[in-house]
């Protein structure tokens, strides 16, 4: 692999004119909780270690649905930070379209990041018009069901193994005063919960027809029915789960007071930082146990224009430090989440990781909904979960039917 210094080249004859002087950056991201805390760091310490520039910490507390305006309104006001946290997907779309987020493709070549990047599809996601305008960061895949031993422990029944036992062994749980399935109360994870179920309980071209191809009929149709059912489960068990950010539903199965929650792989950081072992104090499902399957999202970093050479030519060493060998094993073991390159060590990884390694090897990744619609369509269905969460006379088959009517009308 190239190193930092020869980016720093790439970069700086492209941007300058001499050697680029050490200089600050800033870099905004939603990463707060204490998993992700402990990620972000090595991605600082390697930035401030390895160059001879430092990191700025912008963490924007909450979720990405409170962090993107936010950002996305500083790049659109003339008040761009250095680098900036999307996932994969359509997210940073319009940006690009404005011409106000920077080429990498000079980066991604010199780095071999065609070579490297696996699924292609990340790279693919980075890409508008044959150029590259993001750093793939990691693989985060919603398919997770965790599971709480301690609780199941305490209710005396066996920790599931599947979505279908996990619905089974509720009623056991709230005998013991046990919530069975742990959820914040906003749209971000109620509609992850409905797009897993989509994936876990559906065949693949099912889902594919609804958010790829945009099918009203298939979205309100039969199969698509039994989702709803599932949703309509899900809301049941998660009755008494009265917080609001996803780290506090984690910590509910970590202190054994809820059985399980659907959640992102990084959910894996809230288990690490509490000290809890993967297989022996909590047990995950990818697929619901129901499907050998992950999707394939995750975050991306990008670099919006800059009227200032040294932190432009910074921005490339930034960019190329992402993908370095190093920083993918530290940063993701810390994260919970996958390397985007395939040809780094992760012996040190625990079971959950090892499962969803495994799954990524010998099942063919489905693209995450996100990268199939765009921001004001998930908008839509998200304020649908949020409506059918809170509203019990808000049967099944009307939310399916409002449901079809948005993909109807999806872009």
């Amino acid at each position: 692999m190239k190193s930092i210094r020869t980016i720093l080249t790439v970069t700086s004859a492209l941007c300058v004119v001499g050697a680029a002087q050490a200089t600050e950056l800033e870099v905004t991201h939603w990463w707060t909780s204490g998993g992700e805390a402990a990620a972000v760091a090595e991605l600082a310490k390697a930035f401030n270690e390895k160059t001879e520039h430092s990191w700025k910490d912008g963490a924007i507390a909450g979720s990405g649905n409170t962090a993107r305006p936010v950002m996305i309104s500083r790049i659109t006001g003339g008040d761009p930070m250095a680098a900036t946290q999307f996932n994969h997907g359509r997210q940073a779309e319009e940006l690009v379209e404005a011409g106000l987020m920077r080429d990498l493709t000079d980066v991604a070549e010199a780095e071999g990041w065609k070579d490297i990047v696996n699924p292609p599809s990340l790279l693919d996601a980075c890409t508008v018009d044959g150029k590259i305008y993001c750093a793939p960061l990691n693989i985060h895949s919603w398919q997770w069901l965790w599971l709480s031993d301690a609780a199941y422990k305490t209710a005396g029944v066996p920790v599931p193994t599947n979505w279908s036992e996990f619905v089974a062994a509720a009623p056991a749980l709230k005998a013991a005063g046990i919530v069975p399935m742990a959820m914040g109360q906003q749209g971000w994870q109620q509609k992850g919960a409905f797009d897993v179920l989509m994936i876990a309980l559906l065949p693949n071209d099912v889902y594919l027809k609804v958010y790829s191809d945009k099918d009203a009929e298939v979205a309100g149709g039969a199969e698509v029915a039994k989702i709803f059912e599932a949703i309509d489960q899900a809301r049941s068990m998660a009755a008494d789960s009265n917080i609001q950010d996803w780290n506090q539903a984690t910590n509910m199965l970590i202190t054994g007071k809820a059985g399980g929650q659907i959640m992102g792989d990084w959910a894996q950081g809230e288990f690490a930082i509490a000290g809890k072992v993967a297989g022996t104090d909590y047990h995950c499902l990818p697929g619901l146990g129901e499907k050998n399957i992950l999707t394939t999202g995750g975050d991306a970093f990008y670099f919006p224009k800059l009227d200032d050479a040294e932190k432009t030519a910074a921005q490339g060493e930034l960019a190329a430090l992402m993908l370095s060998p190093e920083v993918q094993v530290a940063f993701n073991l810390k994260k919970g989440s996958l390397p985007v390159r395939g040809d780094v060590d992760l012996s040190a990884a625990n079971d959950c990781m090892q499962k969803g390694l495994a799954v990524l090897k010998n099942a063919e990744p489905l693209p995450g909904a996100d990268q199939l619609i765009t921001q004001d369509t998930t908008k839509q269905i998200e304020d649908l979960m949020v409506e059918f969460f809170a509203d019990p006379s808000l049967t099944a088959a009307a939310a399916q039917e409002r449901f079809a009517e948005i993909i109807a009308s999806a872009e």
